[in-house]
């Protein structure tokens, strides 16, 4: 038997570094940024010009031009600030789908029981709201330093005019900062609990709406909603810490503001009395002063909207640590050739335990199937037989003991070259929202016609269900244009029929079909049996009692395997399974 090779973990993605995202697109960055720049020189540009128009009002010299000039340089300034805004959003929205569509696939590749311990409703917050966070981090981006220049130049300009207002403007806003920056050092805190608690919000929800039949049968809406509402709760306590911070950032920045104004009016004035500030001088003064307050405070809300992408940054790059299914080393390990002769599948002493549990799920189990025929898992509920499904597609990986498929280790085989051999149909007979066309060729390697899609439809008892679909092939499955249990059951089985995979596995996949339909099951399953391995976890023992191979599980283990007449005379456990069966059957 060869041996399995070590384990590895598959390289995680790289992390979100948001320098690199907001450069992604550097000319138009480059363009928004200068005209940014242009637009804060003209805003910079208009005080001045109202002290030269004060100065020539009262040397009664014409205003014709200055007037002309200043409105000129208002609109040109205005129209590139808009400008730049068209660029920024482009660039924004750019990164965010960057981001959503990377966030998404890693999160498809990842394991199937990581994603169940993180919930659905959780990770679909990291591309909604996360995202969104994540999306005014280009806003901020650009808003700092432009507002950081903004004031860094406005102080220049109003060190010339006049130094000692502009040291009483310095000492002010210090003060200013020093307290904005004591509330922000908190923001980033509350916005990753404000985050987490949307998450669980959205994962409870989510598993009601999944659960929402079962819930109104029994009326548990009441109960359901009370759940609900105590998350929602939690989320509240925890955005209304958030609140009482951003309504303090504002609160200070106004009260800060309020005390620079007066502080430099009431010098302002002691100077003009002095006769060491001119008029004009100090009504330029007042002007860049006004121009100040909004880039201060664009300064401390900008610095707080950052701490939330910084927090949004985290949680997604937590989530993209996670590593994905594979081995690092199937995109250059060439894919196996099936071995002559060998077992389609075949189980060696294995045992697996679910993440979390105490108890092995299986114990040591081996068994073999043929590369062509039906070969039935059969036994009670909690055997481990849908585990043992789950171990051959690679979904798990056994705890000891080794899986082969057509001759090599299931961890020989490139993860995608391993399931493009295997077809799989799971308990739930999952279909995608897409169109029903769409939902038959899944998996299908090539090109699939209608005629083929038809026959496939025709065998499993679908073909006038699909026509009275809306849109026939083309119809959206999923929302309005559902289809039943039993439907989605032939549909699923119908999928596994087009495949051109050469082990197919079903499991339970007789749980929703009346008489009329399983016996068309049984003519599908014999039409692939003929020239594949069929592997099938049995609800009813009477769909696959002519199947060439039965394995009997209880607790984890193979009880025994054999032909049906062999198991009925010398297992206990299955006659006791088919005697219950028939038992219930009358």
């Amino acid at each position: 038997m060869a041996v399995p090779p070590p384990r590895t973990e598959p390289p995680a993605p790289d992390r979100i570094r948001l320098r690199r995202e907001l450069t992604a697109d550097p000319l138009r960055l480059t363009c928004a940024l200068l005209l940014a720049v242009a637009a804060t020189a003209g805003a910079l540009a208009l005080p001045l010009l109202v002290r030269r128009i004060i100065t020539d009002f009262a040397a009664h010299r014409p205003l014709t031009t200055d007037i002309a000039l200043m409105c000129a340089v208002a609109v040109l300034g205005a129209l590139v600030q808009a400008l730049a805004g068209r660029l920024l959003a482009w660039i924004g929205e750019r990164m965010t789908y960057r981001l959503r569509t990377r966030i998404m696939e890693h999160a498809l590749r990842l394991p199937l029981p990581v994603v169940r311990a993180k919930g659905t409703g959780e990770l679909t917050a990291r591309v909604t709201s996360d995202a969104l966070l994540l999306r005014e981090v280009v806003d901020v981006a650009t808003q700092l330093p432009l507002a950081g220049l903004t004031v860094v130049a406005t102080l220049g300009v109003m060190v010339w005019i006049d130094w000692v207002l502009t040291l009483v403007t310095v000492l002010a806003l210090a003060v200013l900062c020093v307290m904005v920056l004591l509330i922000l050092r908190r923001m980033k805190t509350n916005v990753v609990q404000q985050q987490e608690a949307v998450g669980r919000v959205a994962q409870r929800f989510t598993a009601s709406l999944e659960a929402l039949a079962t819930v109104k049968a029994y009326r548990a809406e009441p109960v359901a909603a009370a759940a609900l509402a105590e998350d929602a709760g939690k989320l509240r306590e925890v955005a209304l810490q958030g609140g009482r911070l951003n309504t303090l950032v504002p609160a200070v920045l106004t009260l800060g503001n309020q005390f620079a104004m007066i502080s430099v009016i009431l010098t302002g004035g002691a100077r003009l009395a002095s006769g060491h500030l001119q008029v004009a001088a100090f009504a330029a003064f007042l002007l860049y002063l006004l121009q100040t307050v909004p880039s201060v405070s664009t300064l401390a809300t900008g610095f707080g909207r950052l701490q939330g992408g910084l927090a949004a940054r985290d949680r997604c790059n937590d989530l993209l640590a996670l590593p994905a299914e594979g081995d690092r080393r199937d995109a250059a390990r060439p894919t196996p050739v099936p071995v002559a002769g060998a077992p389609a599948v075949e189980f060696h002493a294995v045992s697996f335990t679910h993440t979390g549990s105490d108890h092995p799920a299986l114990r040591g189990v081996s068994f073999s199937t043929a590369r062509t025929g039906l070969t039935a898992v059969v036994g009670p509920s909690g055997a481990g037989k849908s585990t043992a499904l789950a171990l051959v597609d690679r979904f798990v990986q056994p705890s000891s003991g080794s899986v082969t498929v057509l001759g090599h280790d299931v961890r020989h085989w490139p993860l995608e070259a391993l399931r493009a051999r295997i077809a799989y149909v799971d308990q739930s007979f999952t279909l995608l929202e897409a169109t029903a066309r769409d939902n038959l060729r899944l998996g299908r390697s090539g090109p699939v016609g209608d005629a083929e899609l038809a026959a496939a439809l025709g065998a499993v008892g679908l073909t006038e269900d699909v026509a009275r679909l809306p849109h026939g092939l083309d119809t959206v499955l999923g929302r309005e244009s559902d289809l039943s249990g039993g439907q989605r059951q032939r549909m699923a089985l119908a999928r596994a029929l087009l495949s051109d995979a050469e082990i197919v596995l079903l499991d339970e996949p007789t749980s929703q079909l009346d008489g009329l339909n399983e016996q068309r099951f049984r003519a599908v399953v014999d039409t692939l049996a003929l020239t594949r391995a069929v592997v099938v976890v049995a609800h009813r023992l009477s769909t696959v009692q002519h199947a060439r191979h039965v394995v009997m599980m209880n607790h984890g283990t193979v009880v025994d395997a054999g032909e049906h007449g062999t198991l009925l005379r010398r297992c206990p456990p299955y006659r006791e399974l088919v005697a219950s069966q028939a038992v219930a059957a009358h």
